[in-house]
């Protein structure tokens, strides 16, 4: 039916206002996938602050040895378990004493500083440790009853603790070879972190390619490739490491080696499924009718569209493989001395956990937290990379 133009309202041909304008939807900006997954997993705050704690723990680990003025190997006995805080005990001319669980005085100066004082006479019938003050004629006595000890001076002055002072000069205290414990902590973390990362990026690459394979083939392929996987996951991890020590000896390596025999298991079994679900894809049947060549078939199509599971299980490896590599220091298969990883910081800390319960405490929060990070990063990105979940 033909439409008289005169019969129009004229003020139907009028310019929107901006008001009536969806300006989002006309001129909205097209956003790749990439694109959409980083935008997700930014606005994630537990996913950044996993970032945050993770970049933190890294540059300490690179950063911090060039800068602090002791190494992992320096010892000073003089200083042996001196805890990060230090109570101090006041007598009458103002000075101050430190006492730490071995029954050792020491003077503490106003730079926070500990000077040891020489034992002048010792008296182990009466449990009774007679130490030198410094430029003066009196005697500190240290007097230990059961769990209970007790400061005085020759003077008769009962000595009571007055306050607390951070120790300035080891700000995480010391071991019981007076070796800074925050130094240790930072090459415990490189060793920690390097073992992990390199074993995690090992078994990555044999895991997706093994999976990947068993997967894009099939049937008889798949059942013997699949079985080979059962029989090796049967085998305990410390097996593998004390018979990679006996043939090349104890050291990094040897942690690096067992751990990559055996963690790449999880990682082939999940892209074996995720290649076993993608091949039914009509652009993959589509890619076979073709000719297309398997190796590009899997490199091609299989291997991108499973990346998404792929990194969440690759940042969740890492935190394992830290915990492993901690496990067999902790049991005395890790790292000689005198370097030492988180693992072995603990291991060693056994020894004083009654007196110095922080060297247990110190390598225990490293591992924690850092293996709480690598899981808010892995969280973050199963989250980003899922499809179904709205921007």
């Amino acid at each position: 039916m033909d439409i008289n133009a005169q019969s129009i309202d004229e003020a139907l041909l009028a310019p929107l206002t901006d008001d009536d304008r969806d300006l989002g939807n006309i001129n909205k900006e097209n956003k790749t996938y990439f694109q959409n997954v980083w935008k997700k997993f930014k606005n994630n705050r537990l996913a950044m602050s996993g970032i945050i704690i993770l970049s933190i723990i890294f540059m300490g680990a690179i950063i911090t040895p060039w800068l602090y003025p002791y190494g992992y190997n320096d010892q000073m006995l003089s200083q042996a378990n001196i805890p990060p805080i230090l109570e101090v005990y006041e007598d009458r001319n103002g000075h101050g004493f430190f006492l730490n669980n071995d029954h050792k005085a020491y003077l503490v100066n106003n730079e926070n500083g500990l000077t040891p004082l020489n034992i002048k006479r010792e008296d182990l019938a009466f449990k009774q440790i007679y130490y030198s003050i410094p430029e003066t004629n009196e005697e500190l006595i240290v007097k230990f009853n059961k769990n209970k000890v007790y400061l005085q001076t020759t003077t008769g002055d009962n000595l009571t603790k007055t306050h607390y002072v951070l120790n300035k000069k080891n700000v995480f205290g010391t071991d019981y070879f007076g070796r800074d414990m925050l130094i240790r902590l930072v090459y415990g973390g490189r060793i920690s972190l390097f073992v992990a990362v390199v074993a995690t990026l090992t078994n990555c690459i044999i895991g997706v390619f093994y999976g990947g394979v068993a997967g894009l083939y099939g049937g008889k392929v798949d059942t013997v490739m699949m079985r080979f996987v059962d029989i090796v996951d049967t085998i305990p991890l410390a097996l593998y490491v004390v018979l990679i020590m006996v043939a090349i000896g104890a050291g990094l390596k040897t942690i690096i080696i067992a751990i990559g025999s055996v963690y790449w298991l999880s990682m082939a079994r999940l892209v074996r499924g995720q290649t076993l679900s993608i091949k039914q894809q009509e652009y993959v049947l589509a890619a076979v009718t073709i000719g297309t060549r398997p190796k590009d078939i899997l490199l091609k199509h299989l291997l991108p569209n499973a990346m998404g599971p792929i990194i969440v299980s690759l940042t969740l490896l890492i935190p394992k493989a830290i915990f492993t590599e901690a496990f067999l220091s902790y049991i005395g298969l890790g790292i000689p001395a005198p370097m030492a990883s988180w693992g072995t910081l603990c291991s060693d800390a056994l020894n004083v956990l009654k007196t110095s319960p922080y060297q247990l405490f110190l390598p225990s929060l490293a591992i924690c937290v850092t293996m709480l990070g690598f899981h808010m990063v892995g969280d973050g990105l199963q989250d980003a990379l899922d499809p179904r979940l709205k921007i």
